[in-house]
């Protein structure tokens, strides 16, 4: 029998990451974490005005999303967190290290076009820039894959499971 995936569903804001990850979660069978709830109030208060986090911020954000995903490993899980520096990634790694990212990628014009659209989000577009300046894409010794964010959100999640279908299996004893 196969371990299922931790799986974390990554990229810059506007990727779809909210909308990704909850469909890749019920194609896998498993839950969902949304990352933004893993944020404390003092985050979600900078990022609404307008101010991007720092490494300080982020910190104890990934740490907390790096716990929920090491409680799932053997069991399989899906969490959404941008992810954006290597640095995160390994901070992630440490916590759970048999997760698996699946970078949503796509067009800077796409995606600022889709933040535009989208409702009751508190982070704006102009970090966009700043977010897409921050992207370190997953080097080649990473587990993970990248997902191209273009067409409807079934046809992208139909495009990760296919590629999370073709990674090795996670190894639970690593975790």
């Amino acid at each position: 029998m196969s371990t299922p995936h931790v799986v974390v569903v990554m990229g810059v804001a506007g990727t779809g990451k909210t909308t990704i990850g909850p469909l890749l979660a019920a194609r896998l069978g498993v839950p969902y974490a949304e990352g933004d709830d893993f944020h404390p109030q003092a985050n979600i208060a900078k990022m609404s005005a307008g101010t991007p986090l720092d490494d300080d911020d982020r910190w104890p954000w990934l740490d907390a999303i790096g716990a929920w995903a090491h409680e799932r490993a053997g069991l399989g899980g899906v969490v959404s967190c941008s992810a954006l520096k290597r640095s995160y990634r390994d901070r992630l790694r440490a916590e759970a290290p048999g997760v698996v990212f699946v970078h949503l990628s796509g067009d800077r014009a796409l995606i600022e076009d889709r933040m535009t659209h989208r409702q009751g989000h508190f982070m704006p577009t102009a970090l966009l820039d700043s977010q897409f300046a921050t992207l370190q894409p997953l080097g080649s010794d990473e587990a993970g894959v990248a997902v191209d964010v273009t067409g409807s959100p079934e046809e992208i999640t139909e495009r990760a499971t296919k590629a999370l279908s073709e990674l090795p299996e996670s190894d639970s004893s690593d975790s």
